[in-house]
């Protein structure tokens, strides 16, 4: 059973972004600062990325852990409440970021994804794998 009421839960699940998420922005910032330059949630392509560097034919997703089932095989024993909506939701979000990322490949597209928690924790080692597989682009 959930701890609040329907109203707050409303309110929490409003405030959850989408995009411009900090992980995403610090990324972009530190790749901004870098000299790329790229487009963000490009909606031409599936899945609308985060991150497109167009001419490299490179994007980039930065996936939320409860969102996209890190550690999935683990985690989902925690969902206490609402676990018959929330497990196959979440399953449903992870089998559409593989069709996605197929998509893209099979389009030629290189596709980097990275957890949120690894760019706040790590984001040179993050921005390091960005500049790695652009420049192997060149």
């Amino acid at each position: 059973m959930d701890n609040l009421t329907p109203e707050q839960r409303t309110k929490n699940m409003k405030a959850i972004k989408s995009k411009d998420t900090k992980a995403e922005v610090m990324l972009r910032k530190a790749l901004w600062k870098k000299g790329y330059r790229y487009f963000k949630n490009y909606k031409k392509l599936p899945g609308k990325p985060d991150i497109v560097f167009s001419k490299k034919k490179t994007v980039i997703f930065v996936d939320g852990e409860f969102w996209h089932g890190f550690d999935w095989e683990n985690r989902k024993q925690d969902i206490k409440s609402n676990r018959e909506y929330w497990i196959p939701k979440i399953e449903r979000n992870m089998q559409r970021d593989k069709e996605i990322q197929g998509k893209l490949e099979d389009a030629g597209w290189i596709v980097l994804r990275f957890w949120s928690k690894n760019v706040l924790k790590n984001l040179d080692e993050c921005v390091k794998k960005v500049e790695k597989m652009l420049n192997k682009k060149l």
